[in-house]
């Protein structure tokens, strides 16, 4: 059985390439399967008992059958664009960027008449961490996945917050570099406007964490003398 496996972030870096291609694999043949194939045949992933296969866009168990042709994902750890239009930032807009981001910008573009609260949560780049100086964060994104998940993580913060059969008013915008973030700069935003500030508190702490949690997004820190991408148990 011929399958491709696409690897992103560390696990790329690792192999030395984007994809490796299992042109003999035994059939059948499942996600766990396949990553114990390639413990055996490419040890120098290192341990995939953390990492996730996705195939498409969606996450998928390790008990899920592949077949012949098939293209899977694996995604290590995470660490844990849109316009403006009012129907867009109350379903929440998430924007991935290359540039720098404007902190104040994204405060303003939720602010709303009918809003009297806005909580704002801003992540930088931190100059120390693992006991280590840091020179720099590299971020690197599934994007299209990202942007999926992002829409689920947007109605599901909808769905908690509601009160009986009516959700509660919220305007959410998220925004994520990828690329070099330097010491001191912004990595990550969520602005969230609402009536009340209770909902608006609530709502910005689940996104940042789950963001953190189940978003594909990958943070390698770089030092002087090496890097260590954030999230890896091995």
């Amino acid at each position: 059985m011929r399958l491709t496996v696409r690897l992103y972030a560390s696990l790329r870096e690792r192999a030395g390439r984007e994809s490796l291609v299992i042109a003999d694999a035994p059939a059948p043949l499942d996600v766990g399967g396949l990553k114990r194939v390639l413990a055996q045949r490419h040890p120098e992933l290192g341990d995939l008992g953390a990492v996730r296969g996705v195939v498409g866009t969606s996450y998928v168990p390790d008990e899920t059958p592949l077949t012949e042709g098939a293209v899977l994902s694996l995604l290590p750890p995470v660490s844990g664009g849109a316009g403006d239009a009012e129907g867009e930032l109350e379903r929440g807009v998430f924007e991935l960027t290359a540039e720098p981001l404007d902190v104040a910008a994204a405060q303003r573009r939720v602010v709303h008449p009918s809003c009297g609260a806005v909580v704002l949560f801003t992540g930088t780049a931190r100059a120390r961490n693992r006991e280590r100086d840091v020179v720099r964060l590299d971020y690197e994104a599934f994007d299209d996945m990202a942007r999926l998940e992002m829409e689920r993580l947007f109605a599901e913060c909808g769905t908690r917050l509601a009160t009986g059969a009516e959700p509660r008013r919220l305007r959410m915008l998220v925004q994520h570099r990828t690329g070099t973030v330097l010491v001191g700069q912004p990595a990550v935003v969520v602005a969230v406007a609402s009536p009340h500030r209770d909902a608006a508190f609530q709502a910005a702490r689940f996104l940042i964490d789950e963001l953190k949690a189940r978003v594909p997004l990958w943070k390698k820190e770089v030092y002087a003398d090496g890097h260590h991408w954030i999230g890896e148990r091995s």
